[in-house]
């Protein structure tokens, strides 16, 4: 590059030639940085559609390979799986340790499963002695186990309620056995069944109608969609009272976490088409989970089922949860920053600054977890966080304002920066409040169940049926949390709900039943 003196030295033509050199250099520098730019841009676009399109699998897969893959008029799940095998491994620094390399043995089946034993003799040649012709006597057994299995038998229960009457005092008239509580007295469907079919929909993802294919099948049975599926909202609505108490519970509390999900929803005013609704979910780590249907995803849901709430509310980024009244701590959850920065590194693989940052996080969750494996009391917590979690935290955010500085406008470390450092007062809020987790993995984990769910029973049948199935979900994932039997609990609880005073619902709570099973004990 000439410097200006030797400028001054040469012709004025020359110089004029010169300068005009200089200027179109300088034009097209910046023209190239600019295409490169857009070529990063535009590369970690294709590169994010490519992932979308081949799923999580292609995430082991190099630019080349999903371009080859691209090149096909039809690719299956199972050729990018292939593919992604033959994918080049990242180096290494540490020798990879063998796999079970301390494999402790086959593992035994449960012991609290009952045992029924199969005795195989010998053959009839084996049991005499060749020399002396007496029986052989049985020295011992050379055991086996196997897991077994009954498939379901279905049967019809007769129930005959006993009628008397008096043969001398026929004004008494006839005296008959009261009937059992039963969650439908008039069905034709018993309790077993009705929270079998609530089971097998709701915790193991299995549709009505397809259940009903199943019965057909195992048992020559035809029963009607409409039939089951109104037995299993009507316990639903019994449910619905218990679910509030729960959330009655949860927000009497200091500390909750909140999400949402989109759930389809069918409505009369949309034909052949699904009303986007949602489920919201309220829940505190190791506590009750309270699920509410709202066929919208407005700021009114939030207002209206954490009114009366004060204490630390932790979410994700949506605005919704922003402005819910005074009383209210707003704290944010690390792991959707940090997801923020892992979808760059699936993006840019070879990127150093998406790696730097998913190590920091790493650390600071490193910090939680040795806390807890330490079972901290909350003043121990918060002298850790303070001591430790603090210097690293303000370290992270004084790296990521540098990369901000430097990241190309909308590519993915750009916008993960942007959403860390909108996010960054709220992300703090854990290092001053020890009751509460460093993110909302306990509520995302409560709400996966739903999404796993919706892609086998596709949609709600209706906006009246969505509390109800709000309801069902809330019990079934607080049993889940609490480690209580869903079917022991439901059998024990939903046929006393029809007649159970709606003042003391509370006591029927999963929490309370509990309880109360544990104190009779």
């Amino acid at each position: 590059m000439v410097d200006d003196k030797e400028l001054e030295q040469l012709p004025a033509t020359v110089r004029l030639q010169v300068s005009s050199m200089i200027s179109q250099f300088a034009t097209l520098q910046s023209q190239a940085d600019l295409l490169e730019k857009e070529n990063k841009l535009l590369r970690e676009l294709i590169r994010r559609f490519q992932l979308e399109k081949y799923g999580p699998r292609a995430e082991k897969l190099n630019d080349g390979q999903l371009t080859l893959l691209d090149a096909e008029p039809s690719v299956t799940a199972a050729e990018v799986a292939a593919e992604a095998e033959l994918a080049p491994a990242e180096p290494k620094t540490a020798p990879r340790k063998l796999k079970n390399q301390n494999h402790p043995g086959r593992i035994e089946l449960p012991a609290h499963l009952p045992r029924r034993e199969v005795i195989i003799p010998c053959p009839p040649s084996e049991c005499v002695c060749g020399q002396c012709g007496q029986e052989r006597p049985v020295i011992g057994y050379e055991i086996t186990e196997e897991l077994d299995v009954e498939p379901a038998v279905y049967f019809v229960r007769r129930t005959k309620r006993e009628k008397r009457a008096s043969h001398c005092l026929p004004e008494q008239g006839v005296a008959t056995a009261p009937c059992p509580a039963k969650i439908l007295p008039r069905s034709k469907l018993s309790d077993a069944f009705i929270i079998e079919a609530l089971i097998q929909k709701y915790e193991e993802h299995k549709p009505i109608y397809r259940q009903c294919v199943s019965l057909e099948r195992a048992a020559g049975l035809e029963l009607s969609r409409e039939t089951l599926t109104s037995s299993v909202l009507a316990a639903g609505a019994l449910l619905q009272p218990v679910a509030e108490a729960l959330a009655k519970e949860l927000r009497a509390g200091n500390y909750i976490q909140a999400d949402e999900t989109p759930v389809p929803c069918q409505t009369r005013s949309k034909q052949g088409k699904n009303h986007q609704a949602y489920m919201w979910e309220i829940s505190r780590p190791g506590g009750p989970v309270v699920f509410y249907f709202l066929m919208s995803r407005g700021r009114a849901g939030p207002l209206e089922f954490l009114k009366g709430f004060r204490g630390v509310l932790q979410t994700d980024g949506y605005a919704a949860y922003d402005k819910l009244g005074e009383g209210i701590v707003h704290a944010a959850c690390a792991a959707h920053v940090r997801r923020q920065f892992h979808r760059a590194h699936e993006l840019a693989p070879k990127d150093p600054l998406p790696v730097e940052m998913l190590k920091a996080f790493a650390e600071l969750y490193a910090i939680e977890a040795q806390a807890r494996e330490q079972n901290h009391d909350l003043a121990r917590r918060l002298e850790v966080r303070q001591g430790e979690s603090a210097p690293r935290l303000a370290a992270l955010k004084k790296r990521i304002l540098e990369i901000a500085q430097g990241a190309t406008p909308g590519t993915q470390i750009s916008k993960a920066c942007k959403y860390a450092l909108g996010q960054w007062s709220r992300l703090e809020i854990f290092l001053t409040h020890p009751e509460i987790e460093i993110d909302s993995n306990w509520c995302e984990n409560a709400i996966r169940p739903l999404a796993l769910g919706r892609r086998n029973w596709l949609h709600i049948g209706s906006a009246e049926a969505g509390p109800k199935v709000a309801a069902i979900a809330s019990i079934l994932e607080t049993c889940h949390r609490l480690k209580i039997n869903a079917r022991q609990y439901l059998a024990d609880v939903l046929p006393r709900l029809p007649e159970w005073p709606i003042q003391r619902v509370a006591e029927l709570t999963p929490g309370a039943w509990r309880a109360a099973r544990l104190a009779a004990k």
